[in-house]
């Protein structure tokens, strides 16, 4: 694999759209979760969407679901995250990470939103929602 590189923020206003890139190759294949996480300023880092390589199963959180789609493309060498109706709360550092995911459906069900699942991070990409 090589490291990941996450691009594509910006600062947009309220109800507006937003693509995230992440150049990913050698993660496309295999038993990887590929996600997005997301870290506001002074709050914790939470998962926003991650897609399982093995089957192409993807998992959202709560706060996205409906609004954002994550997905591979480019011969599995590019991890998208198409944002749409952005809020002001989506502010945050966006960051794309990498890791080894359980076969199993039910552990991933879990696994997909903890950052101890991945072992490779890219560094960051702001995205700014405006009101």
């Amino acid at each position: 694999q090589v490291p990941l590189v996450a691009s594509g923020g910006g600062s947009v206003q309220a109800g507006g759209v937003l693509g995230l890139t992440c150049a990913a190759s050698g993660y496309g294949y295999g038993v990887y979760c590929m996600s997005w996480f997301r870290q506001a300023p002074g709050k914790e880092r939470e998962a926003v969407a991650a897609i399982y390589s093995g089957g192409v199963k993807a998992y959202y959180a709560d706060s996205v679901k409906g609004r954002c789609t994550i997905s591979l493309g480019d011969g599995r060498n590019t991890l998208y995250l198409q944002m749409t109706s952005l809020k002001p709360e989506d502010t945050a550092m966006y960051y794309c990470a990498a890791g080894v995911c359980s076969t199993n459906s039910y552990a991933r069900q879990r696994q997909w939103r903890m950052e101890t699942t991945y072992t490779d991070w890219g560094p960051g990409t702001q995205v700014t929602v405006s009101s």
